[in-house]
This record gives C-alpha cells, sequence and structure tokens, in this order.
C-alpha cells in the first residue's frame, strides 16, 4: 500500500512542479510521477542535510517532506530545461 502511496504523491508533486516550470504540456502522467520521486531523491540529497526535514523517498508523508520533494523536482526540471533549451525556465 506504501508503494501506491509513494506513487500517487510523487505524481501529484512532478505535476505541480510542472506547472511552476511551464513544462506540463510536454509531460504525461509517467513522467510526472518520475519527475516527482526523481526530484524528491534529489531534494532528499540537496536540501534535506540543509533543513533536517525528510523526503517523501524516505516515507515520510508530511508537509515539510512534500515540500523538500517539490523544490527538488522544480531543481530536476530546471536543470532539464537549461539543457534542453539552454535556459532555466
Amino acid at each position: 500500500m506504501n508503494f501506491i502511496v509513494w506513487l500517487l504523491v510523487g505524481g501529484i508533486i512532478g505535476w505541480i512542479a510542472s506547472k511552476v516550470m511551464n513544462t506540463d504540456a510536454q509531460q504525461g502522467v509517467i513522467l510526472n510521477v518520475v519527475v516527482g520521486i526523481v526530484g524528491a531523491f534529489l531534494g532528499g540529497m540537496l536540501i534535506s542535510p540543509l533543513v533536517g526535514v525528510p523526503t517523501i523517498n524516505q516515507n515520510a508523508f508530511s508537509i515539510g517532506a512534500m515540500a523538500v520533494s517539490l523544490v527538488g523536482a522544480i531543481i530536476l526540471l530546471a536543470i532539464v530545461n537549461l539543457f534542453r533549451r539552454g535556459k532555466a525556465r
């Protein structure tokens, strides 16, 4: 059951990040889930040690964990946009 919740929350986080970065038209549901989960991993590596909040990948489904995961997903999309278009946004 945790796996299904993890996928759903990852998809929602990926979708919100794609809305923030204006890449929603280019992404589908599967890519939103991937962006949410990989972004949570990235947020766990970069942001969690600074603020002391776990991510959704660490089985923590709190507001702080979702915020860290969202920031990680936004950073991931900014990096992808930087390589794809030559600009972060």
